[in-house]
């Protein structure tokens, strides 16, 4: 199963690509832009992890746009955010995200979220 981290801080992609490469097939992009160039590109991920804000194209407007494209609309989306708050919650489940958690974040706890959502998939 491949599962896209999506977030402009590298360390943060590597450290949940090492956490969830030993179950699954992580791919990282830096950006909401990056990512929907690599889902064009034919690689379609059984999960997408991403964070809100980062540079060119920010969380919530990757979420509208996989969420709008037939093609990826089915893609379980995990926030991955810094922003805790409920107004940010809600806007990203109203848009069409599958959960939301707040870094800093137990690697396991993302582990098991992830797992519950694949299974249900």
């Amino acid at each position: 199963m491949k599962i896209l981290v999506v977030d402009d801080k590298q360390s943060l992609s590597e450290l949940v690509a090492q956490f969830l490469g030993q179950s699954y097939q992580v791919n990282t992009t830096e950006n909401g832009m990056d990512a929907m160039t690599w889902l064009q590109e034919g690689n379609i991920p059984d999960l997408i992890i991403t964070d809100l804000e980062m540079p060119e194209m920010d969380g919530f407007e990757l979420i509208r746009q996989v969420k709008r494209s037939g093609l990826f609309s089915d893609i379980p989306i995990i926030v991955l955010s810094c922003r805790d708050n409920s107004v940010d919650r809600v806007e990203c489940l109203r848009l069409g995200a599958d959960d939301y958690m707040v870094k800093p974040f137990n690697p396991e706890e993302l582990l098991i979220r992830v797992d519950k959502l694949l299974i249900r998939s």
